[in-house]
């Protein structure tokens, strides 16, 4: 199969984004030509002019429509593309410059009808988002690469940079409604159908994520709260090792509580966690207040994530009512 690629990103009131965004895949050293569909998800801020001054030097298709999410824009544009194969990127991802010759390669060496690839911190992103990124991605915390396992099979591809197939795009419909959590449910639909997913190691993006730490604790917290539902909608998917953050958090306090009853080891082994943590941080970034605020970042990680998991959990354990009426704040109404 000769390889056509399209770059689906949607985008909500973000046009500087998208402009960063374009402008690395300016610079991309793949030699074949490919297509981007930028969809612009119902926002007040258009990013139309921006896309405008780069269509001269990469082909790019803008569509307008109204506001229905992320999932339901990425499927409106791979349903416009033209190409065989879809990259979807969110447009707060830079690109290196051999991104699209890593995917091909990957893609010619041992294809697959679905992947994911890391992300990572530029150098030019600000602490906060550092230590933030380290959190998300570190193997020391909830984040690290998804199911990180290099062969083909279980991979949980994200978002964020992902690519499928039209062949499985087609078969599976695409992403649904529920947000965040569309992705993991996009996978485990593609493996029901008999296709697999892939890690691309080399094919990472440079993440910049546009949140502070009040906004990062609703993103994890969102994020809990969807893992029990996505366990039920996919029994085969749970794993006892997404109850770790909320017994990891649980833990804690306890800990706190037998240190004023005068037992210090269990905190001992906390403050253990987090200097391994802080060492870890510091060698992988070469930055003393990076480090520092990765500590805070994996707390506020597992804290979120936690208790959203377990709060989720309890709801969706003891109450009849679907996960629709029980978070109807998770999931985009139908177009």
């Amino acid at each position: 199969m000769e390889l056509k690629i399209s770059i689906i990103v949607p985008v909500y009131n973000r046009p500087e984004e998208i402009r960063e965004l374009l402008e690395s895949l300016c610079l991309q050293t793949f030699e074949k030509d490919f297509e981007i569909v930028i969809v612009e998800d119902g926002s007040s801020e258009s990013s139309e002019g921006i896309v405008g001054k780069f269509q001269p030097k990469l082909q790019i298709s803008y569509y307008f429509k109204p506001n229905s999410g992320p999932g339901d824009s990425r499927n409106f544009g791979m349903q416009k593309a033209k190409g065989n194969y879809f990259i979807i990127l969110d447009s707060d991802c830079i690109l290196p410059k051999q991104y699209l010759s890593e995917v091909e390669k990957e893609l010619k060496n041992d294809f697959v009808h679905c992947f994911g690839g890391p992300d990572a911190a530029d150098e030019s992103f600000t602490t906060v988002q550092k230590a933030i990124n380290y959190a998300m991605t570190s193997f020391f915390t909830t984040g690290g690469i998804r199911g990180g396992d290099k062969s083909v099979g279980k991979f949980q591809p994200r978002s964020f940079n992902m690519g499928i197939s039209k062949e499985a795009f087609e078969k599976v419909g695409g992403f649904g409604r529920i947000h965040p959590g569309e992705d993991p449910d996009l996978t485990f639909r593609i493996w029901e159908a008999g296709y697999s997913s892939r890690l691309f190691p080399k094919a990472f993006v440079y993440h910049k994520r546009r949140i502070d730490w009040n906004k990062f604790y609703i993103q994890v917290n969102k994020f809990g709260m969807v893992r029990p539902i996505l366990n039920k909608w996919h029994p085969g998917t749970a794993k006892i090792t997404y109850w770790f953050p909320t017994v990891f958090i649980l833990g804690l306090v306890l800990s706190l509580f037998l240190l004023a009853a005068g037992y210090s080891l269990p905190i001992q082994l906390f403050f253990a966690y987090f200097f391994m943590l802080f060492v870890d941080a510091l060698a992988k970034t070469k930055k003393m207040k990076v480090a520092f605020l990765a500590i805070f970042a994996a707390i506020i990680q597992f804290t979120g994530y936690g208790i959203g998991f377990f709060k989720s959990t309890m709801l969706l354990t003891f109450s009849k009512k679907e996960p629709e009426q029980l978070f109807p704040k998770l999931f985009f109404k139908k177009r």
